[in-house]
C-alpha cells in the first residue's frame, strides 16, 4: 500500500511534491517514490528532514522506523578501516579496489592528478572498458568558483585549475573508450570520492591541507548501514549536474 500518512502530510502542508523534494535535495520522483512503493523508504538523515518539514514525527510518517541503535550498529560495520591520510593508504588497495569493479567505477575529484599519473590505473580504465564496465570521471570545472576557493584554500591559488587541465591531458587516450565517460562539475567537494561497486575510499578535504594529506574512510556497503549510501548518493548528485565533455580540449 501507498505510504498515505506521507502523501496526506505533503498535502496538508500546502507544498508540493516538486517544493518538498527542492527543500530536501532530491528528485520529485524520489519523493513521489517514497509515496507510491512501499518499500521505500528514504535513509533516516531524508525521514528527519522530511519529518521536520512537515511537522510530524517520524515514527508517524514511517511507523517501523528502526532504532538509532541498531542504525549506528550496521554503520559500524560499513568501516573497514581510516587511514589518517591518503598516502597512508597502501598503493595496492587504489588497484584492488578497482580492479574487483563490475557495476560501478566512479572518480569524484577535482583533479585526482596523482591518479592520472600510474599507468596501471590507465590499464585497469581500459580492462574494465573492455569488460562493459561502466567508468565514470567527475573532475571539476578548472574555471568554476569552487575550484577557484579550493585552490586558496590549499595554498595552491591558480594552480589548481591547472592541476585539473593537465589531469584531462594525461586522461586523453582514455577519452572514447567504450562506456568511459568524462563529465566536469562546479560543486563545492568536502571529499574526493572513489567508489567501485559496494566499496569506496572517502578522501576527506580540510582547510589549509592537500588531499594527500587528509583522512581517508574505506567503506563497503552494509545492510541496514547508511554510511555508504550517503557518499555514493552524492557521487550520483554530483554526475547530475556535471557538464559531459568528449575531449580534453572541451575546458
Amino acid at each position: 500500500m501507498a505510504n498515505e500518512r506521507l502523501r496526506g502530510a505533503i498535502v496538508e502542508s500546502g507544498l508540493t511534491v516538486e517544493q518538498v523534494a527542492a527543500r530536501l535535495g532530491v528528485s520529485a520522483k524520489t519523493v513521489d517514490r517514497w509515496i507510491t512503493e512501499p518499500n521505500r523508504k528514504p535513509y533516516r538523515r531524508f525521514q528527519y528532514a522530511a519529518a521536520s518539514l512537515l511537522r510530524r514525527d517520524v515514527s508517524y510518517l514511517w511507523s517501523d522506523e528502526r532504532t538509532v541503535e541498531e542504525v549506528v550498529t550496521s554503520s559500524d560495520s560499513e568501516l573497514l578501516k581510516l587511514y589518517p591520510h591518503r598516502s597512508a593508504v597502501p598503493t595496492e588497495l587504489w588497484t584492488k579496489l578497482y580492479a574487483d569493479a563490475t557495476a560501478h567505477f566512479d572518480v569524484l575529484v577535482y583533479s585526482g592528478f596523482w591518479l592520472t599519473e600510474d599507468p596501471g590505473f590507465h590499464r585497469l580504465v581500459r580492462e574494465k572498458s573492455t569488460a562493459g564496465v561502466p567508468v565514470r570521471f567527475m573532475l571539476g570545472d578548472p574555471a568554476s568558483p569552487p575550484v577557484a576557493v579550493r585552490g586558496e584554500d590549499e595554498g595552491i591559488g591558480a594552480s589548481m585549475a591547472a592541476k585539473i587541465r593537465n589531469a584531462l591531458m594525461n586522461y586523453g587516450p582514455l577519452f572514447g573508450l567504450p562506456g568511459v565517460e568524462f563529465r566536469l562539475h562546479q560543486t563545492t567537494l568536502y571529499n574526493s570520492i572513489y567508489r567501485a561497486d559496494h566499496e569506496l575510499l572517502a578522501n576527506g578535504h580540510v582547510y589549509g591541507v592537500g588531499a594527500y594529506m587528509a583522512p581517508v574512510l574505506h567503506l563497503q556497503r552494509v545492510p541496514g548501514g547508511e554510511l555508504f549510501d550517503t557518499y555514493a548518493e552524492s557521487v550520483e548528485r554530483v554526475w547530475e549536474g556535471a557538464r559531459s565533455i568528449t575531449s580534453p580540449s572541451e575546458i
